[in-house]
């Protein structure tokens, strides 16, 4: 930007984007200045460099409000959590699959974590069997992208919505 551009011509857009060509770099600079805007090198790699006219902090301030717009209207996915025992009722089965089903309608993630005390961990198997059984209560709204894993004394599940 203005005196960092080092070589001894460019080639010159104007404001409005016309094409004005190749100019020493010190008329560039002097034709900037006259109309109260600064010299910044857009294509360093071209030969010879091309350089805009432009007020660079106008630049700068609409870039990072277009960037802002654009993180507004991005969806974050967010994994939402279960939590289930072995021993879990079937009413709170039905509660926690309400849930997570209106969990995925929303478009976020489902992790189901079933938890395991004392004897329980003799039972592994009954517990994944409950989260197999979670899993195809909401294969109409899901798809399985993490299977049932043990990890310490905990069971996780990982569901994601279908598109």
């Amino acid at each position: 930007m203005n005196e960092k551009i080092r070589v001894p011509e460019v080639r010159l857009v104007g404001e409005d984007g016309e094409q004005i060509g190749v100019v020493p770099t010190d008329d560039a600079r002097e034709r900037a200045r006259l109309a109260g805007l600064d010299l910044v090198e857009v294509a360093a790699e071209a030969r010879p460099p091309v350089c805009r006219m432009m007020d660079f902090g106008k630049y700068k301030y609409e870039h990072r409000k277009k960037q802002q717009k654009a993180r507004e209207k991005q969806h974050r996915i967010r994994i939402k959590g279960i939590r289930l025992r072995p021993k879990t009722d079937e009413h709170d089965f039905n509660v926690k699959l309400a849930r997570a089903r209106r969990f995925l309608e929303q478009g976020n993630k489902v992790q189901v974590t079933l938890l395991f005390r004392g004897r329980e961990m003799a039972h592994i198997d009954l517990g994944r069997n409950l989260l197999i059984r979670f899993a195809q209560e909401l294969e109409d709204l899901s798809s399985v992208e993490r299977m049932p894993k043990m990890e310490g004394r905990r069971m996780t599940l990982l569901l994601n919505r279908i598109q």
